[in-house]
């Protein structure tokens, strides 16, 4: 099966750090891909890359077979690409419906778009709070919010950046089964998360960060295992 997104060779210097250094991934359509490390490993800035924020150094991003690495945010999303934050990010002072409306206005069922707001509504439980201003909202249910509002532009690919920080075990569970039938529609998800048992319960493939490279990659029990992840990431010799 043919990648949806295609990272090679991405490398990204802050004065004399390298913050990437040759990193290669891919995510799948249909699958869950996590992207794990410790803090300051480089996710962010890898996301950043992957979504047009910050351009590399060197390096390529290519998505549904096109090369995106000179693209802005605004025409990856056009083509198909939606992300999340590590710090929320909502409009504070609109509903979560106008929230959601927002992107699914400039997503390609923008003339259906209050119909596909609500079955997002409906399918995430969040009809209920669909006209609370967002910025009232508790966390979890911000990151989720922030979640739907991704999938309201109908992406082929979607990138979380710990979307499960501040949500509690129930809440957790949902959001596991929601991604697994998020890829099930055949978009590729690629997931940065902390939370190691969400991450190894949803995720197809796992590929490991750390000080900017790629150290690992592979299933998540074959990640588990690895002695240099057991290592690098969880502390263990």
């Amino acid at each position: 099966m043919p990648s949806l997104l295609e990272v090679e060779n991405v490398t990204v210097s802050f004065g004399g750090r390298r913050a990437l250094d040759g990193v290669d991934l891919t995510a799948e359509p249909g699958r869950v891909t996590g992207l794990i490390g410790p803090n300051g490993a480089g996710k962010s800035t890898l996301f950043d890359v992957i979504s047009g924020l910050r351009r590399p150094d060197r390096g390529r991003v290519g998505l549904a077979g096109q090369d995106v690495t000179r693209l802005g945010p605004a025409r990856r999303a056009r083509l198909g690409m939606a992300r999340t934050f590590q710090r929320l990010e909502l409009f504070g002072r609109l509903s979560v419906r106008d929230n959601l409306l927002v992107a699914a206005e400039l997503g390609p069922a923008c003339r259906n778009a209050s119909s596909v707001v609500d079955d997002i509504l409906r399918r995430l439980d969040l009809t209920d709070v669909a006209d609370t201003l967002a910025d009232t909202l508790p966390s979890g249910i911000g990151r989720l919010v922030e979640v739907a509002r991704a999938l309201a532009a109908d992406p082929g690919v979607i990138l979380l950046d710990e979307p499960a920080a501040g949500q509690d075990h129930e809440e957790t569970e949902r959001f596991s089964s929601l991604l697994g039938s998020v890829a099930d529609e055949g978009v590729a998800v690629l997931l940065v998360e902390h939370d190691m048992d969400l991450v190894m319960s949803v995720c197809d493939t796992v590929h490991v960060l750390d000080l900017g490279r790629i150290i690992c990659v592979g299933t998540p029990d074959a990640v588990r295992a690895d002695p240099v992840v057991l290592a690098a990431y969880l502390g263990e010799a």
